[in-house]
Order: structure tokens, then C-alpha cells, then sequence
């Protein structure tokens, strides 16, 4: 495997601790907890759900793992900024939608050899990534392992 395959698998190590850590976060919650906000004025913690499962699903096509599942929620929650939309999808659309997206991400990381991830993803063409190699999927791991952090961070702040 040499370093490169173990440096992989510690991404993907942790980038299921943080899948698992927002699963029992966002899903112990009713609806109307989600409804809160993070802090007064601020997004609630739906939107932060929201925002996570659409960004998660924009990780298929860049990873050249597939089609995007639910490009519908990008209006909803990245798009606009919360509470700017009449309607946004449901508690029970955002749990199955997070939880079909994630699955289909980690059916294709399994597939993914080590070298695989140090491929360019698709938002880079190949003479840019020529250029700069470190723009490679590997890198889009750790970018959205760290945003997925970020996010569920601050949905510990909005419980207090």
C-alpha cells in the first residue's frame, strides 16, 4: 500500500468519523428542533443539514463517482441563504436524501484504488492540474471532511 495508501485510508477513517458524528447529531433531532437556529438571526440547523447533503452530493460528479442525486437542494441550501425561500425541503427529505447520498459516496470511495485519489477531479482541466498535481480528488476529501466539521460545530452550538 506504501504511504499514499495509508494516508488515504486515514482520510477516509475520518471522514466516516465525521459522517457518523453529524448521523447521530442531525438525526436524534425532531423537526422542530431542527428548526432552531444556530445563533439568534443565524441558519437553522436544517439549512446546516441541507447545506452539507447538497455540497456531499456535488462530491459525486467531481469525483467522477456519478450523477448528482439531488441537484434540486442546491436552491434551497447553497444557493440562497436560509429562511430565503418559501418552502425548503422536509426533515424527512433532507434524513433520506443525506443518507442516499452518503451511501453512494462511500460505495465509491471503496472502489477508489489509493492512486485513484491522487487523480485530478473534474473542476480542474488537465493543464491546470498538470501544473499543480496537488489539485486532485484526495484534496477534495480532506476539503469537504474539514467543511463537514466546520458546519458540525457550529449544530453543537445551536443545541446549547
Amino acid at each position: 500500500m506504501g504511504n499514499g495508501g495509508t494516508y488515504v485510508a486515514l482520510g477516509l477513517k475520518v471522514w466516516r468519523a465525521q459522517i457518523e458524528r453529524a448521523d447521530k447529531l442531525f438525526g436524534g433531532l425532531s423537526s422542530e428542533e431542527l428548526l432552531r437556529e444556530i445563533a439568534p438571526g443565524r441558519n437553522r440547523l436544517l439549512y446546516l443539514w441541507g447545506h452539507l447533503t447538497a455540497v456531499h452530493d456535488a462530491m459525486l460528479p467531481l469525483l467522477m463517482l456519478g450523477e448528482r442525486l439531488h441537484p434540486e437542494f442546491d436552491v434551497a441550501f447553497v444557493s440562497n441563504p436560509d429562511k430565503s425561500q418559501a418552502t425548503i425541503p422536509s426533515h424527512e427529505q433532507v434524513r433520506r436524501a443525506w443518507k442516499s447520498v452518503n451511501r453512494e459516496l462511500w460505495k465509491g470511495f471503496e472502489k477508489m484504488s489509493w492512486s485513484d485519489w491522487l487523480q485530478r477531479h473534474t473542476a480542474v482541466s488537465e493543464e491546470d492540474f498538470a501544473k499543480d498535481a496537488s489539485r486532485n480528488r484526495f484534496t477534495i476529501l480532506l476539503s469537504r471532511t474539514s467543511h463537514l466539521s466546520y458546519h458540525l460545530g457550529q449544530a453543537v452550538l445551536g443545541l446549547k
